[in-house]
C-alpha cells in the first residue's frame, strides 16, 4: 500500500508551524505541518466521534492501493496561472533504487499540479541523495563524492543522468518550464553538463554559517548561465524512523501505523516496514507582490506487507 502524506497549504494553516531556524538544514517544518494537517483532520473528524482515539480512517481516504493521510483536498490558486511563479523542489530519498524514479517524478509532480489547478511548473529542483555541497571542499573533488550505498555515486553519474532525462521529457511536453539541481559544485557541474541536453538554470546550494560561495563555483555558474540559489533543507529529509514515528500510535503520531510492524491481531494499525520514497516541496509566490500564497509538501512512503487491523468500538 501507498501512503500520500500531505501538509496542505501551510500559508493558511490555522495551526502554528514551527520553522526551521536560519541556516540550519532540517526537516522541522515539513514534519511539523504534516503532524498540525494531521491534527486539524483529526479535530473535524471529532466532534462526530466519541472521547476514544479516532480510527484514521474517519479522516483518511483509501483509493485502490493509496491511502491519503488526510484526506486531499486540493486548493487550487485564486488568481490567473501567469500571475503565479511556482517551483518545486523533489527530494529522492536515501536507500531508493533510482530505477523507481521515473514513476516518482510523475507521481510528485501529478500531485502539485492537481493540487495548485494548474498544468506546468516554472522552475523544478531536484535533490539527489548523498549529493552535498560544503564551500571548503570546492577545490578537492574527491570531498564531492559520497560512495555510500545510500547515495547516487553508489550507481554513479549514470543514475543522475538517466533520471534528468525523465525531467527532460516532461520540459520537452511544457510541464515544466526550467530544470535546476542542489548541491553540485563546479566539479560535479562540469561532468554533468556535456551528459545531458536541457541543462539546469539553476543550482541550489546549502552555504554553511553564512560563507561566502567559493569563487570557482560563482565563475563556473556565470561562465555556463547556471543560476545560484542558497537553501537550507534536510538532505534525508524524510527518513523510515521518523516516518514510523510520525504515522504510529505514540503520543505525536497518527495512529495509522501498529506499534509493531509484525502482525499481531490484537493490535490496531497498519502492519509492515514502512519505507518513505520521496518527498516534494512546492511553492507559488505571487509575481508583482512578491508574497508566497500557497506552499506545502506531499510524500510518499510504501508499506511492505500492509495488513489492516482497524480498532474495535467498545461497547
Amino acid at each position: 500500500m501507498k501512503l500520500i502524506l500531505s501538509t496542505s497549504n501551510i500559508m493558511s494553516s490555522g495551526q502554528p508551524i514551527v520553522r526551521r531556524p536560519l541556516f540550519s538544514k532540517s526537516n522541522i517544518e515539513l514534519i511539523n505541518s504534516l503532524r498540525s494537517n494531521f491534527a486539524s483532520f483529526q479535530h473535524h473528524s471529532s466532534s462526530i466521534a466519541s472521547s476514544q482515539r479516532l480510527d484514521y480512517g474517519q479522516w483518511s481516504t483509501q483509493e485502490d492501493d493509496s491511502l491519503y493521510v488526510p484526506t486531499w483536498q486540493p486548493t487550487p490558486l485564486s488568481e490567473p496561472r501567469d500571475s503565479y511563479d511556482v517551483t518545486v523542489k523533489l527530494f529522492f530519498l536515501p536507500g531508493v533504487p533510482s530505477s523507481r524514479r521515473c514513476k516518482h517524478t510523475r507521481e510528485a509532480i501529478d500531485l502539485v499540479l492537481k493540487e495548485l489547478g494548474i498544468e506546468n511548473i516554472d522552475l523544478l529542483i531536484v535533490s539527489y541523495p548523498g549529493v552535498t555541497f560544503d564551500a571548503d571542499d570546492e577545490e578537492d573533488v574527491s570531498a564531492d563524492e559520497d560512495e555510500s550505498a545510500d547515495s547516487d555515486e553508489s550507481e554513479g553519474l549514470d543514475a543522475q543522468v538517466r533520471t534528468w532525462r525523465v525531467l527532460e521529457s516532461l520540459h520537452d511536453q511544457g510541464v515544466i518550464s526550467q530544470l535546476g539541481v542542489s548541491e553540485f559544485s563546479s566539479q560535479r557541474l562540469s561532468k554533468f553538463l556535456p551528459e545531458v541536453q536541457v541543462r539546469p538554470t539553476v543550482d541550489q546550494i546549502n552555504v554553511k554559517d553564512c560563507c561566502v560561495v567559493p569563487k570557482s563555483l560563482i565563475m563556473y555558474a556565470k561562465e555556463n548561465k547556471i543560476e545560484l540559489l542558497t537553501h537550507a533543507d534536510c538532505m534525508d529529509i524524510l527518513p523510515p524512523g521518523t516516518t514510523r514515528e510520525l504515522l504510529g500510535p505514540g503520543k505525536d503520531g497518527a495512529g495509522i501505523l501498529a506499534a509493531n510492524a509484525e502482525v499481531r491481531p490484537e493490535e490496531p494499525g497498519l502492519k509492515g516496514d514502512i519505507e518513505p520514497q520521496w518527498v516534494v516541496k512546492y511553492t507559488a509566490v505571487v509575481k508583482n507582490r512578491g508574497v508566497i500564497e500557497n506552499k506545502g509538501y506531499f510524500a510518499l512512503a510504501q508499506l511492505g506487507s500492509c495488513i489492516e487491523e482497524k480498532p474495535v468500538a467498545s461497547a
